[in-house]
């Protein structure tokens, strides 16, 4: 029995950060499979620097912390239908976030970079003529409602973006531009996959959620395109949370 939903994003113009793995990389495959212009952006020189199947996406360098960078990249784009803000890590450069340094470091990689990219798209996004309105989405994380204490700066980081999803749909409401959040569990990423090597720590993630496994990529991705798409022009300022019941208790 087939039972899921087919996307229709012709025509669209889509931007996704940190698209070449992970959740961005299976949220690009399925919106350039779904008909969309997709551009991704990586840390690397190049997408033949990458082993993951890049085709038929645009690809362009983008160093999230430099604002030169970014302005570059945001102001290459003078109508743009849909931000995807997926890039960000923890522990950036290595740095202990129980310090100041590396605290700051993860917050402005998880938090002011997408802020000042989104920004920078406002022009481009408000001039979108997408079925309703140009679309923004943010990831955020299990660490911006629960504690995570060897990561503070990524958990603030992601709270933060969590009050900025609300704060720009409230700002951007009147510009047709709908800004959201998918909030999801722990996936089966790279991120995630130091885990592997430490059974009881992950044993202790998969007793915690309801459906006791890590989500896969393309279960985040389907999510998040639900909210890119003209099904959910009423929905704005709002988190969707796709975390297999982890949240739950």
């Amino acid at each position: 029995m087939i039972n899921r939903v087919l996307f229709d994003f012709t025509g669209a113009t889509a931007l996704i950060t940190g698209g070449t793995s992970g959740i961005g990389h299976a949220t690009a495959s399925l919106l350039r499979d779904s008909g969309a212009h997709v551009t991704i952006t990586g840390t690397k020189a190049a997408p033949e620097d990458y082993d993951a199947d890049l085709s038929g996406m645009d690809y362009r360098q983008l160093a999230l912390t430099d604002p030169g960078s970014v302005v570059t990249l945001a102001d290459s784009f003078t109508e743009l239908d849909i931000l995807i803000n997926n890039a960000g890590a923890n522990f950036p450069g290595g740095l202990d976030e129980a310090t100041a340094d590396g605290f700051a470091a993860s917050v402005e990689l998880n938090l002011l970079a997408p802020f000042r990219l989104t920004e920078r798209l406002h022009g481009a996004l408000k001039a979108s003529k997408a079925i309703g309105g140009a679309s923004v989405v943010m990831l955020g994380s299990m660490a911006a409602i629960r504690a995570v204490p060897v990561v503070p700066g990524y958990g603030s980081g992601k709270a933060g973006v969590l009050a900025l999803t609300r704060n720009l749909a409230a700002r951007w409401a009147a510009d047709g531009i709908r800004v959201n959040a998918v909030v999801p569990g722990v996936v089966a990423t790279r991120m995630t996959a130091p885990m592997d090597l430490v059974p009881d720590i992950k044993k202790d993630q998969e007793d915690h959620i309801l459906l006791r496994r890590f989500a896969e990529p393309d279960e985040i991705a389907s999510p998040i395109l639900y909210m890119c798409s003209g099904n959910a022009s009423y929905s704005t300022g709002s988190a969707l949370i796709v975390d297999g019941g982890y949240s739950v208790f």
